[in-house]
């Protein structure tokens, strides 16, 4: 047995620096997937770009996945394994990056129709790579971390997307400053050093992959992909829910992060530029606002790994208690600290808008470490569809300062409890050796959503204030982002269905969803 064998995943801090080198990948693909969310001001003004392009640049990175990309990415992940799959997608993720850049700096042409077609181009390849070296690093995470400390690893590991996603919107107008090309090209080259990052993970798992030959029996190792696989899959109650649980949570998600700053700034009033003359508004590190920016994020994210992981570490119930006062009070002196740049932070678009990945980074550690503890993921799975709700209603249907910034916020927790629950779910209803291409199937019908909310809320947005286009981009009236909005309610209508719908499944077939890690039914 592998259990009796001590390998390199017994090795708690070697563990560690795997997720560290892994959510390398994560972080870089994040933030070039949401970062264009910060500059839909600047690509409307300096580029001529309308909604409807806007959220077609968006939508269409979804269109090789929405036919099949990543369930071929999945098999070929479960046949080829995790190193080439990784080194192969991840390097098309970079290539596409790459193309896009190249394409907003005019280098393929500058006439707005060359310019836009390009950046499709370099976003379809890049969207191609995206999900599935997602895929890869959740089919590592579970290698490394299985019968340990899963659900956490999970949760850090989406944690670091997030804070890539939370950086791409905050601080890519200041890398622009007033161009798109120069946050465009930083975005891409983030991907290139990640995947030098990865490049030396491949090292480990090789190592790793030679010390448990012989340990875990051939047939979980080395049977072949068969369609039969795709069929179980497609007739379990469970995962059924699960993969279109994730359609509708992220559909209400992830297009909404995209034009959230350019809603708070046409719907509340908030602005797309700091006050230049206000020394509060940047923090200035190494002479760069942008590296001083990014600090804050970097901070608050290590604050909430530090949530988490310091008091599961101390088994002494008064020295937990005491460990999560003091890292409680080094977090309000921070913020208090801060309280000037926070202050004008949140009446800006950007920055505000980045409270929906903030919210994961201080949360879904904490919740990560929850579901490994005590369980309940399928109940935390209905919470967070019902925070969606409560968060589109309030940002939708009110124009009042303090319910955009609860809607923001519960926004955030919400993509903090369904994620660090859904993920470590998957691996509880799917065998090992075929989650490479489980996760594959939920993305590709996750993507089928994307694709219709990133490119249909630009359209439903011209198409609501087409009597006022003309005077909206001449800079004399604001967008209504009234109805794109509120028609993310009815998402979040239907996870709330569908997470019931799991857990009554879960009943029946005896997963234990609402279980510990660990602890079978």
């Amino acid at each position: 047995m592998e259990a009796n064998v001590k390998t390199l995943r017994d090795t708690t801090a070697l563990r560690w620096f795997i997720l560290v080198l892994l959510s390398a990948l994560m972080f870089s693909t994040y933030w070039f997937q949401d970062f264009f969310s910060g500059l839909k001001g600047l690509m409307e003004s300096e580029l001529g770009f309308t909604s409807e392009e806007f959220g077609r640049l968006i939508g269409l990175t979804t269109i090789a996945n929405m036919f099949g990309m990543i369930i071929v990415g999945g098999i070929i992940l479960d046949k080829w394994g995790i190193r080439l799959a990784g080194l192969v997608f991840g390097g098309l993720a970079a290539v596409g990056g790459g193309i896009t850049a190249m394409a907003s700096a005019g280098i393929f042409g500058e006439d707005h129709g060359t310019m836009l077609t390009m950046m499709i181009i370099g976003r379809i390849m890049f969207g191609s790579g995206l999900e599935i070296t997602c895929v890869v690093a959740t089919r590592t995470i579970v290698k490394w971390f299985k019968g340990y400390e899963m659900a956490l690893a999970m949760a850090i590991n989406i944690g670091f997307g997030r804070l890539g996603s939370a950086l791409g919107i905050a601080v890519s107008p200041d890398i622009a400053n007033g161009h798109v090309s120069p946050a465009v090209t930083f975005a891409a080259t983030l991907i290139g050093l990640a995947l030098i990052l990865f490049l030396i993970y491949t090292f480990f798992d090789k190592k790793l992959d030679k010390q448990r030959a012989g340990l875990v029996s051939e047939s979980a190792e080395e049977e072949e992909f068969k369609f039969s696989d795709l069929v179980k899959l497609a007739t379990n109650p469970s995962f059924i829910y699960i993969a279109l649980l994730c359609v509708s949570f992220y559909a209400a998600v992830f297009p909404f992060i995209q034009y959230a700053p350019d809603m708070l700034v046409n719907k509340f009033g908030f602005s797309y530029v700091l006050p230049a003359d206000n020394p509060n508004s940047n923090i200035i590190l190494f002479g760069s606002k942008a590296i001083g920016n990014s600090s804050v994020f970097i901070a608050l994210f290590i604050f909430g790994l530090a949530f988490s992981l310091v008091p599961s570490k101390i088994k002494s119930r008064a020295n937990k208690n005491i460990s999560m006062i003091l890292i409680f009070a080094a977090f309000a002196i921070f913020i208090f600290l801060l309280r000037d740049t926070f202050r004008l932070w949140f009446s800006n678009g950007p920055k505000t808008a980045s409270l929906i990945p903030l919210g994961t980074i201080l949360f879904t550690p904490i919740f990560g470490n929850y579901v490994d503890k005590k369980g309940h993921g399928a109940s935390l799975m209905i919470l967070g569809s019902l925070l969606l709700i409560f968060a589109h209603l309030a940002l939708s249907l009110f124009s009042v300062k303090i319910l955009a910034y609860l809607g923001l916020f519960s926004l955030g927790i919400a993509f903090s409890l369904v994620p660090a629950s859904m993920w470590p779910s998957v691996a509880k209803i799917v065998p090992e050796n075929r989650l490479g291409t489980a996760y594959a199937s939920m993305f590709t019908v996750q993507n089928w959503g994307l694709g219709l909310f990133f490119w249909g809320i630009g359209a439903v947005l011209d198409l609501a204030n087409k009597p006022d286009l003309e005077a909206i981009r001449a800079g004399e009236m604001n967008y209504n982002y009234t109805v794109p909005i509120f028609i993310l309610v009815f998402c979040g209508v239907i996870s709330i269905f569908l997470a019931y719908k799991l857990k009554q499944a879960d009943k029946k077939q005896g997963y234990g969803l609402e279980l510990p890690s660990g602890q079978k039914p």
